[in-house]
């Protein structure tokens, strides 16, 4: 088991060296220390507006959220042994040559992003804090107990998303009955008050129970021994569950693409193209995965921020306008999905530009989001009995959305996973998502006392949004054009 885990380890870093650098890669650990110092040097100036107790709950609840997202071994394992060539395969497809389990090859899978993201996001993390300290006068013995629930909140996270994922690849029954039961957990908590958070994600309790928040020991021991079982029950259910041919059968896809090729006639030049990419959606099953990756962020936002407003009653004003302009940002996710659904080497041999490419799968992207995304505000506006500001927050939606998805294809052309991480490019993309969404959601704040100065300030952004937006579309050819798919 070590010595695979080991090699599985060493396979990632190499993975990450082939789309990157050594410069680049060790980049990411030093982003996360200063983001963690400016937030805990900060932290005594936001104490007068949100409570210790909120930060923690947030902290656990997102990393909770992320471990959720990095967790999906079961879709991640089937890629790759789809993936599979004669010459260079992922260490997952090796059983079917060398004499270990599938189970071994996911479980050591498993440990591997447990042991990286620890070590490059959690730790980095811990340590900019432990920086911070001289200046806030921290109790390292704090820091330690809210590192701890942290990491037992992602531990939760990515070992139930592991689960679900391969119910997903084995029952798609199964899969549903624990989305279904979930989502219940939810509602249970969240809108009918049955029991209390600590039902739903004892790594939550665990921190509650001591500093700085109380001082309970033997309830703090029952909910960290509460969040380690179930954190290794999580992990044995779906390690037991995985097939020992985890490919199962091979799926039959109707032939379609002359049926997409007639119905995307209006793409023109574009049409062979776009009626690929639907077909490989349908063929790879990545469509539901796609949306599931795109809602589940609308949802927790959604539960987020109403927990404030009316858990915590704290009056944020979160409005249509709001979530609309989160919504536009969520985009980018499911771009990097777009990216992934399948290998793009072979367009070497086809008379095809990257940027072409490019903008085809731009052109997918918002065929595929426009309806969820519209439909989602539009429900937020009744939800919040706010239908008079939909003349406002559609536009926003619109033009935040186009922004950030035409700003990520100039930035990282057909590989946002791995260019991304690249310092320089990470900077510039913090720059042109952050500012004008901090602008965006204060002027949205400022809605109802405010309502001229607000609407005005939120116009001038989404111009300059529209306007950088057609720059960027209009220079995608002079920096993609000699690029390789290789």
């Amino acid at each position: 088991m070590l010595p695979l885990l080991r090699l599985m380890l060493l396979e990632e870093y190499r993975v990450h060296m082939a789309y990157s650098s050594p410069r680049v890669f060790f980049s990411l650990p030093a982003y996360v220390f200063i983001i963690a110092f400016f937030l805990g040097a900060t932290l005594p100036i936001m104490e007068s507006s949100i409570h210790i107790s909120e930060v923690l709950l947030f902290a656990n609840a997102g990393i909770f959220v992320y471990g959720m997202s990095v967790g999906a071994f079961g879709f991640l394992g089937k890629t790759y042994l789809e993936r599979r060539q004669g010459r260079a395969n992922f260490l997952v497809a090796m059983p079917f040559l060398l004499p270990f389990s599938f189970r071994k090859a996911y479980l050591s899978m498993f440990l591997r992003d447990v042991i990286f993201y620890l070590v490059l996001i959690m730790l980095p993390g811990l340590l900019g804090v432990l920086a911070s300290t001289p200046l806030v006068h921290y109790s390292l013995y704090s820091i330690g107990l809210a590192f701890l629930a942290v990491v037992l909140s992602f531990l939760l996270g990515i070992s139930f998303s592991f689960l679900v994922s391969v119910l997903y690849v084995r029952s798609k029954k199964a899969f549903a009955g624990i989305l279904v039961a979930f989502i219940a957990l939810l509602l249970g908590y969240g809108v009918l008050h049955l029991y209390p958070l600590d039902w739903v994600l004892p790594s939550i309790a665990f921190q509650s129970a001591l500093r700085p928040l109380g001082n309970d020991i033997p309830r703090a021991v029952l909910f960290l021994i509460a969040s380690l079982a179930f954190t290794v029950l999580f992990t044995f259910l779906a390690i037991v569950l995985v097939r020992e041919a985890p490919l199962g059968n091979t799926p039959k896809v109707v032939e379609s693409f002359p049926r997409l090729h007639g119905r995307f006639a209006f793409a023109r030049s574009y049409q062979a193209l776009l009626a690929k990419e639907y077909v490989d959606l349908a063929r790879s099953g990545a469509l539901s995965k796609m949306l599931l990756a795109y809602v589940a962020p609308l949802v927790f936002l959604s539960f987020t921020t109403w927990y404030v407003n009316h858990g915590l009653a704290i009056p944020v004003g979160f409005n249509t306008v709001f979530y609309a302009a989160m919504v536009g940002f969520f985009g980018v996710m499911l771009y990097s999905w777009l990216m992934n659904i399948d290998a793009i080497d072979y367009y070497e041999t086809l008379p095809v530009s990257v940027t072409k490419l490019i903008k085809a799968k731009l052109m997918s992207f918002f065929l595929l989001t426009t309806l969820i995304s519209t439909g989602f505000v539009i429900f937020i506006s009744f939800a919040y009995n706010e239908t008079r500001l939909l003349w406002v927050a559609l536009p926003v939606l619109y033009v935040t959305g186009a922004y950030m998805v035409v700003a990520t294809a100039y930035l990282t052309g057909l590989s946002p996973n791995s260019v991304l991480f690249s310092p320089a490019v990470m900077t510039r993309f913090m720059v042109i998502s952050l500012l004008p969404d901090l602008c965006i959601t204060i002027l949205s704040f400022s809605l109802d006392s405010q309502p001229l100065i607000s609407l005005a300030g939120i116009g001038l952004v989404c111009f300059a949004l529209l306007g950088t937006t057609l720059m960027f579309l209009r220079r995608l050819g002079r920096k993609w054009d000699y690029a390789g798919f290789s």
